[in-house]
C-alpha cells in the first residue's frame, strides 16, 4: 500500500496535480464550462474594444481605425457640461436610497419570516413577496404611470388624506426619488430577503434558547445574537451592491420619466441611452459609460477593503 507522503509534524502533504492531469480526471466539467466562457468573451470582453470610441470623434462609416483621436475631449464636456452635477446627484441619491432603505427592508422582512413558525405560512409569505420580481419592467412603469396620474390611486389618497393639490405626480420633481424608491421596494424586498433568510437558517438555536431562558425578549435576541451571527452576509450583500451604486437602472426610468422631471430622474445611464444612443453621440457615451465603470470598480475595492476591516468578510 502508497504511504502518502507527510511532513515533520506527520501532516499529510498535498501533492500538486498539472493541468493536463487535472483536465484528463476532470473534462466533463470543463466541457460543461465551455459554453460559459464563450459566452463572456461574445458579450463581455470583445465589446470591450469599443472603449477606444471615447477617446475618438467616432464615425460610424470610419469605423475604429479611421476615426479621428480627439483624447479626452469627451471627458472634459462631460466635466465640465451644465448638467455633470445634477446627473452626479440623482444617480448617487437613488442609488443609496435604493441601497439603504432596501437592505433594511429586506434585512428587517427576512427577520420578521423568521419570526413565523407555521411553515405553510411563512411560504405563503414568501411566495407573495417573491413574485413582483419577476414582473416585467412595462408593466411596472405601467401601473406607475396609472396610479401616479392625475386621478390615480396613489394621487387620490394623497389628495383626500393629506390634502395635496390634485395633480400629475410624473411631473412633480420633488416626487420622483420617493415614487422611484416605492417601485424598488414593492419588487425587491421579497427577493432580496432570499440571502437573508439563507443566512438565518444558520443562526445556532441552542443560543437563541438561552438567552431566552436568561429573560432576553426577542428584540435582544435579535439585536444581540441573530444579526450578529448573519453579519458577514450583509458586509458581502453591501460591498456587492455598493460595487453596482453608479449603476442605477435605466429601464424602468425611461419608461416613466419625461422632460419635465429630469432635473431629478435623469441619471448617468438615462443620460448615456438618451445621448449616447438615442441621439447617435457615441463616443459621448463611451466616455461616460468608462467613467462610470472605474468609480464603480474604486467603489467595489473600497468597500471591500472597508468590509474586510469592519466585518473580517471580504469578497476577495
Amino acid at each position: 500500500m502508497k504511504k502518502e507522503p507527510r511532513n515533520r509534524r506527520g501532516n499529510h502533504l498535498r501533492t500538486k496535480t498539472s493541468w493536463k492531469n487535472d483536465f484528463k480526471m476532470n473534462w466533463t466539467v470543463y466541457l460543461i464550462f465551455v459554453p460559459v466562457i464563450i459566452y463572456f468573451i461574445i458579450f463581455s470582453y470583445l465589446p470591450m474594444f469599443g472603449i477606444v470610441m471615447a477617446f475618438q470623434d467616432f464615425r460610424p462609416a470610419a469605423g475604429f481605425f479611421g476615426s479621428e483621436w480627439v483624447g479626452f475631449r469627451f471627458f472634459i464636456e462631460f466635466f465640465t457640461g451644465p448638467t455633470f452635477w445634477q446627473i452626479l446627484r440623482n444617480t448617487l441619491v437613488i442609488s443609496l436610497l435604493t441601497i439603504g432603505v432596501g437592505m433594511f427592508s429586506s434585512i428587517s422582512f427576512a427577520l420578521l419570516l423568521n419570526e413565523i413558525r407555521f411553515t405553510k405560512l411563512k411560504r405563503t409569505f414568501q411566495t407573495i413577496s417573491y413574485l413582483p420580481h419577476f414582473v416585467s419592467a412595462v408593466v411596472v412603469a405601467g401601473l406607475i404611470i396609472e396610479f401616479t396620474s392625475t386621478h390615480g390611486l396613489i394621487t387620490t389618497v394623497l389628495v383626500n388624506v393629506f390634502g395635496m393639490d390634485r395633480q400629475n405626480l410624473l411631473t412633480n420633481p420633488a416626487a420622483f426619488w420617493w415614487i422611484n424608491l416605492g417601485a424598488d421596494l414593492w419588487q425587491g424586498i421579497g427577493y432580496g430577503s432570499i440571502i437573508f433568510m439563507a443566512a438565518l437558517s444558520g443562526v445556532n438555536k441552542e443560543q437563541e434558547e438561552a438567552a431566552a431562558i436568561d429573560g432576553a425578549n426577542r428584540l435582544q435576541r435579535v439585536w444581540h445574537i441573530t444579526l450578529p451571527a448573519i453579519k458577514p452576509t450583509i458586509a458581502i450583500m453591501l460591498t456587492l451592491r455598493m460595487g453596482m451604486m453608479m449603476n442605477v437602472g435605466a429601464d424602468r426610468i425611461m419608461l416613466i420619466y419625461n422632460p419635465s422631471i429630469y432635473s431629478t430622474a435623469d441619471v448617468i445611464s438615462t443620460h448615456v441611452a438618451r445621448l449616447g444612443v438615442f441621439g447617435m453621440q457615441f463616443s459621448y457615451g463611451a466616455a461616460i459609460g468608462l467613467f462610470n465603470s472605474i468609480v464603480g470598480v474604486i467603489l467595489l475595492i473600497s468597500s471591500n477593503k472597508i468590509s474586510k476591516k469592519l466585518a473580517d468578510t471580504s469578497i476577495i
